[in-house]
């Protein structure tokens, strides 16, 4: 199985004619022919887009996200917008009721996410970012920047707020032949649509998913929040084998990382806390992100 996507996502790609919509449109439907069924542009509605050699690949543009989804009977669609549109962008796909949303865009204002996390709440859609790689479930579906060539098809679930970790997980767990069940990166803002505890849900309840990668940041208390969660979980009698780190190991307080949502501030949010928090949920830490499939490995050799 997978979480989010699989071979049956169908796909509107909401800023499709511009230049990073064009490129990663393109790099998804090379990837297992991720089914990319059309895109929006208010302005170009009724056009044909085309790509590849001789126009070897095309795709219709509606006019509006709803339009696009009643014509192609889309179920997701993604973002490649600039940051003052992204917000409108993300409230049309709600509005148009699409159940998943990945939303790509950085420097998305955080003002604008708190209307559209409010509105979020009240819908039937879940969103994915902003400021995130997106979704791949290996050999099946690619929503977003995740470079494919690197996943292989496994049993580990991959959650992480830091997209170039994301990858280097993927990396390392391919090649230490375990492979990927599916891979979302979450994003680094303050405010964003989902959060880990709804990515930990869905991998502890998929069969498929024998064991998780969660790789956090300073800033914020999602990772606390999760860890909580999974204690709670394991009462319960649900848990699985678990690896995990945290980035910004060595930032001093106040420092800001790369990240907006990475920010120690009044003594929270730092790394030994969220280390302390993870481990005594069950997670095997990390020491170094070159680490992190090994770690993995040893907890799954007990």
């Amino acid at each position: 199985m997978s979480i989010l996507v699989n071979k049956d996502t169908k796909v509107l790609v909401q800023g499709l004619t511009g230049k990073t919509g064009t490129f990663h449109t393109e790099q998804a439907l090379a990837y297992y022919g991720t089914q990319v069924v059309g895109g929006t542009h208010p302005k170009k509605g009724g056009e044909i887009w085309t790509s590849g050699p001789n126009g070897s690949a095309s795709l219709p543009i509606f006019a509006t996200v709803a339009e696009g989804k009643e014509r192609t009977r889309a179920n997701a669609s993604v973002i490649y917008v600039p940051p003052a549109s992204a917000a409108a962008a993300i409230e049309e796909a709600i509005d148009a009721e699409i159940a998943l949303i990945v939303c790509i865009t950085e420097g998305v204002p955080v003002l604008d996410m708190v209307r559209v996390k409010a509105k979020l709440e009240k819908s039937k859609s879940r969103l994915i970012g902003p400021n995130c790689p997106g979704v791949l479930t290996p050999e099946e579906c690619k929503i977003g920047i995740m470079p494919g060539s690197i996943f292989s098809k496994g049993s580990v679930g991959i959650v992480s707020r830091s997209g170039t970790l994301t990858y280097e997980a993927v990396f390392q767990t391919t090649n230490e032949g375990l492979g990927q069940t599916t891979a979302v990166g979450i994003g680094g803002d303050p405010v964003k649509g989902t959060e880990f505890i709804d990515m930990l849900e869905m991998f502890l309840a998929d069969e498929a998913t024998k064991s998780i990668v969660m790789i956090g940041e300073i800033g914020g208390s999602a990772e606390e929040d999760a860890a909580q969660f999974l204690i709670d979980e394991a009462k319960r009698g649900r848990k699985k084998p678990m690896a995990g780190f945290i980035a910004g190991l060595t930032a001093p307080p106040g420092c800001t990382m790369g990240h907006a949502g990475a920010v120690i501030s009044g003594g929270k949010g730092g790394a030994e806390d969220k280390i302390a928090a993870m481990e005594a949920a069950g997670i095997r830490m990390a020491k170094s992100p070159a680490r992190i499939s090994r770690t993995l490995a040893e907890v799954l050799k007990g």
